[in-house]
């Protein structure tokens, strides 16, 4: 079975199946970088590496890295954009509604059940990613192997760190969504291995794996904004520190954010970008100040590695709800560079403030998953918690400062008035926490973090009710995917009320 579990790049769903066979998944060509001549001969360093770069991929828009247009299963594409934008209401799943996938709609009105193709997606590319990341891992780990190969110590560190990130990322996103998971941490030889791993654990033990992994990460990864200079999508030295500060948000350590945030900042890897959209603008890659992690998509690459979201966005799916467009304050330039509804266009996912990628299945945009201005608003949260909010209004202002200077994406300037400054002399918490709530809104608007930060705030259901949604409390869990339990035969259990 390890032979077999390393050349076909296993999904979860396979790795934790108790009754139902892996053929299916075995009957599949390898994905990624990682091939069958590859690991089926003695590893070498080309090797190894090619295992921590496959690792990636699960975070990528790409389209079909886990089966072929398997919109049944939820495996097109990452379904982020609908358990955090369509959920929110910030985000419709189309132009024009009608019946095509309607499950999207499902999960935006919240007239699901655990058989909706969206939770087992994003389930299968999580536990995706963190397989690949335990095989890199199970290498890397392996002194004897390191010595064979003859792997240089300073790149095997490197490529280390970056799996305990990447394992840590995708747990955390599924402890946010689930709470009690499977936990992983190995590379499985048999299946009585298997058998033992197919039940959740406590949410407290996940996190607590969440944060010995980005210690080890912090500690293995150079310091530097990047790595690798050759490869700055790689995760860094910095990511570190924000997933720390971000695991630190949704566990309420609101010192501990201070604290991880203030090492980002006396580290000077970030800043703010002059203009708005150019942590967006495909030109300026890897380029800016602001992008702190984010998956590098590349057109014409084999296998694929470009965005096929921008496909979506071509077949009409990706629409901005009123209540979004309404959240805006009169002239604040980032909703043109959001969205325009004249040309049905959404340009922060396309990479361009024009329809250049738009229908294009192999696009050149990244994948972004955190920028200095999201982190610059946990640090406003925190500060607001911790009595300090004038600290976080001036943070709250910077924001809004770059966002009014920001050029009108038609030319010109914002006029006289736009987007003022809160008033620093404010001294109450609800209030300052309604301003961080709206300023996450707009300045972080279809970039999937929402409807996350509904539920954190504790504020999903009024939010979500007052649209006329379907909100109940047992929606701040999303269901384990049904398919999950059935292939467990039960020891892996359903959320309360599913």
């Amino acid at each position: 079975m390890n032979k077999l579990t390393i050349r076909t790049g296993i999904t979860a769903a396979c790795a934790l199946a108790l009754l139902s066979s892996c053929e299916k998944y075995l009957e599949r060509p390898p994905i990624g970088q990682i091939d069958e001549e590859m690991v089926a001969g003695e590893p070498t360093v080309t090797t190894v590496s090619a295992m921590a770069d496959a690792a990636y991929l699960p975070l990528s828009s790409t389209l079909n890295i886990l089966g072929n247009w398997d919109w049944d299963n939820g495996l097109v594409v990452r379904n982020d954009f609908i358990i955090e934008d369509i959920a929110s209401g910030d985000m419709l799943k189309k132009w024009a509604p009608d019946g095509d996938q309607a499950w999207m709609d499902q999960v935006g009105t919240f007239n699901f059940t655990a058989l909706n193709q969206a939770f087992n997606g994003v389930w299968a590319y999580a536990y995706e990613g963190i397989a690949r990341a335990n095989r890199a891992i199970d290498q890397l780990e392996n002194q004897s192997l390191m010595q064979q190969i003859g792997m240089d110590a300073t790149l095997r560190n490197r490529q280390l760190g970056e799996m305990y990130f990447l394992r840590a990322f995708n747990y955390f996103g599924l402890v946010v969504n689930y709470g009690d998971v499977p936990l992983l941490t190995k590379a499985f030889k048999d299946f009585n291995e298997i058998y033992d791993a197919a039940r959740r654990e406590p949410e407290a033990a996940v996190w607590q794996q969440i944060a010995a992994d980005l210690e080890l990460a912090e500690k293995l990864l150079p310091t530097g904004k990047h790595p690798d200079a050759s490869a700055p999508w790689r995760a860094s030295h910095g990511a570190v520190l924000a997933l720390q500060a971000k695991v630190a948000l949704y566990n309420r350590q609101w010192q501990q954010v201070v604290d991880r945030v203030s090492a980002l900042q006396q580290a000077g890897y970030y800043d703010l970008n002059t203009h708005y959209f150019d942590a967006f603008d495909v030109s300026k890659e890897f380029t800016d100040q602001e992008v702190i992690f984010a998956y590098d998509h590349r057109p014409g690459q084999v296998p694929r590695r470009g965005n096929g979201l921008t496909a979506l966005i071509g077949w009409g799916f990706i629409a901005p709800s009123p209540d979004f467009l309404a959240a805006f304050e009169p002239n604040d330039p980032r909703l043109a560079y959001t969205v325009d509804t004249e040309s049905r266009s959404v340009y922060k996912l396309l990479g361009a403030t024009n329809d250049a990628n738009k229908g294009n299945d192999d696009a050149p945009n990244n994948r972004i998953y955190i920028r200095w201005a999201d982190v610059l608003l946990w640090e406003a949260e925190a500060l607001n918690e911790l009595g300090k909010p004038a600290e976080a209004i001036a943070i709250i202002n910077g924001i809004r400062s770059r966002a009014r200077n920001t050029p009108l994406i038609v030319g010109g300037s914002a006029p006289a008035g736009t987007l003022p400054d809160r008033d620093e002399a404010v001294a109450d918490q609800a209030q300052v926490q309604q301003w961080i709530d709206h300023e996450r809104r707009v300045e972080l608007g279809f970039e999937s973090h929402r409807f996350s930060d509904l539920r954190r705030w504790g504020t999903a259901r009024a939010v979500l009710t007052a649209m006329g949604k379907n909100f109940q409390d047992i929606h701040y869990r999303y269901p384990v995917p049904q398919s999950e339990i059935d292939k467990s035969a039960g020891t892996i259990t359903q959320n309360p009320g599913y």
